[in-house]
């Protein structure tokens, strides 16, 4: 199957007008070599693991959260050097949806909030919200670490936790803490915790499961999607190499 043929079943999943506007031009085909498809393969973050991973799996297609390319680029440093050198060396396409996969019905939150147990669940323009049976904020952050196999920190009272806000990736910032404030949640899950967010919290429970773990359930998810829709190979790859704890 030609790559130019799987862009519209991805862009059906992810439809790229879903995304924020920042996303403008860094979602959609990243490295478009227009090759046959035989073989994709799936990642949170086209890290130099992740394409070599690709690589020697046999991979023509990496579908990545993140894109590879952030940036306007004016100049090619060794560490981007590398990455392109191994996806065109080994002939890889790229394709990126963020935002766009973040909001959709089935997306990054849906997967998130389905995860964790939620029930009722309330799309929200980018998030979710859904209840859990009631529990302590120390049994109610016990469960998502269990749930998305992460170490997790959190801060909150010793209340009652019910009604549920996720927020796949770095959602702890001042216009999402008020859309959990105005919409009466007892905690918030999502990652990046910072100082204001903790200030400002008011009586809402904060749970910060790590920007990779909040998302990277989606990812692996997509691969069941892909391989339904396509009909091909897709094999899923774990790397999250960014947090050791000691």
């Amino acid at each position: 199957m030609k790559f130019s043929d799987i862009i519209p079943v991805l862009e059906t999943i992810a439809p790229p007008e879903y995304a924020e506007e920042f996303d403008t031009g860094r979602i959609g085909d990243i490295i478009n070599l227009d090759n046959d498809i035989d073989k994709i393969a799936v990642a949170l973050d086209p890290t130099e693991y992740v394409l070599k991973r690709a690589a020697d799996i046999g991979a023509d297609l990496l579908i990545t959260h993140h894109t590879l390319i952030f940036e306007p680029v004016t100049k090619i440093a060794k560490p981007l050097s590398d990455k392109l050198k191994i996806a065109l060396d080994n002939e890889i396409s790229l394709y990126s949806m963020h935002t766009n996969y973040d909001k959709v019905p089935g997306g990054v939150n849906d997967i998130l909030a389905d995860r964790l147990g939620l029930t009722n669940i309330e799309e929200l323009e980018i998030g979710r919200i859904g209840n859990i049976s009631p529990c302590s904020i120390d049994t109610f952050a016990g469960h998502v670490s269990k749930c998305l196999d992460t170490n997790v920190q959190y801060v909150g009272e010793n209340k009652t936790v019910e009604k549920v806000m996720v927020f796949g990736g770095s959602g702890f910032k001042s216009q999402y803490l008020d859309i959990a404030h105005e919409n009466g949640v007892d905690a918030f899950v999502s990652s990046e915790l910072k100082h204001d967010v903790i200030r400002n919290r008011g009586g809402i429970s904060l749970v910060d499961a790590t920007h990779y773990a909040t998302e990277n359930p989606a990812m692996e998810k997509l691969c069941e999607r892909l391989e339904e829709m396509l009909k091909l190979d897709v094999e899923f790859i774990d790397h999250n190499p960014f947090i050791s704890v000691i």
